[in-house]
């Protein structure tokens, strides 16, 4: 069983930093893209940032310059770093494992994780 564990979220004031932290365990193969995504009430959830197994990274237009996405293949872990936040980022932030492999016989598939509460408020 795979399972994704998200941590680092909390509260934080306008302008601080905040750095979140995911692993993924259980019987892993292989996985392609580890990301973020993140739901705020009454909207979509949305792509923050996501990075490929080669270390390639994309962003959403909101978070460029400000968040930063890295990620640990040896640990199946994922962060994101989260500077010069604002109240627009406050949301549930969730990670995201694509094409995860168990074994090498198996279906890729994705993964969520149960995802961590950011608030952004003075």
């Amino acid at each position: 069983q795979v399972q994704l564990v998200e941590s680092g979220g909390g509260l934080v004031q306008p302008g601080g930093s905040l750095r979140l932290s995911c692993v993924a365990s259980g019987t892993i193969f292989s996985i392609d893209g580890m990301g973020w995504y993140r739901q705020a009430p009454g909207k979509q959830r949305e792509l923050v940032a996501r990075i490929t197994g080669g270390g390639s990274t994309n962003y959403a237009d909101s978070v460029k310059g400000r968040f930063t996405i890295s990620r640990d293949n040896a640990k199946n872990t994922v962060y994101l770093q989260m500077n010069s936040l604002n109240p627009e980022d406050t949301a549930v932030y969730y990670c995201n494992a694509a094409k995860l492999r168990r074994t090498i016989l198996d279906n890729a598939r994705n993964y969520w994780g149960q995802g961590t509460q950011v608030t952004v408020s003075s």
